[in-house]
């Protein structure tokens, strides 16, 4: 079926198209973040709201092009087997603490991120899991290598 549209409807429809197209790519970031699973841990008394990026597209993606993020909230990075992982900073605009944690839940150590780095900030010994959080986060509650993240262990497992 085919229409006649007067210049101004026409004009107004392809507004209305560039407009859904230019927010559709605004959105992508937190749309994604949306659609990562959460699940909720603890480290000691405080409670964390944790993004779940347990395949290898959401590790590879993390945070990147965030603009903030939550007091209480972070991302779990579920690697596949317990290694040395090294978490870097790229397209990644706000500053981030990163705990690497064994797979029993306990804190191996903690390492500070600078925005939009390329250094590697790597697990003191194996790790199974990384939790970023914003900067200072972990120092500012007293958490230290050898505390445990609680719930981590009903965390999806790494695909």
């Amino acid at each position: 079926m085919s229409q006649t549209l007067d210049s101004n409807t026409t004009f107004k429809t392809r507004a209305s198209r560039y407009a859904l197209l230019w927010l559709g790519l605004a959105l992508t970031p937190t749309m994604a973040a949306a659609q990562q699973p959460m699940l909720e841990i603890s480290a000691g008394v405080y409670r964390i709201e944790a993004e779940v990026a347990s395949t290898w597209s959401s590790r590879a993606e993390g945070l990147m092009h965030r603009r903030q993020l939550g007091a209480s909230r972070g991302m779990l990075f579920v690697f596949p087997e317990p290694a040395r992982h090294c978490m870097w900073m790229r397209n990644t605009h706000i500053p981030l603490s990163v705990a690497f944690v064994d797979d029993a839940g306990q804190v191996i150590n903690i390492a500070e991120m600078q925005p939009e780095s390329e250094v590697n900030h790597c697990a003191a010994k194996p790790a199974k899991y990384a939790l970023e959080m914003n900067a200072g986060w972990f120092k500012q509650r007293g958490i230290a290598p050898g505390q445990r993240i609680g719930g981590i262990e009903r965390a999806p497992a790494a695909h």
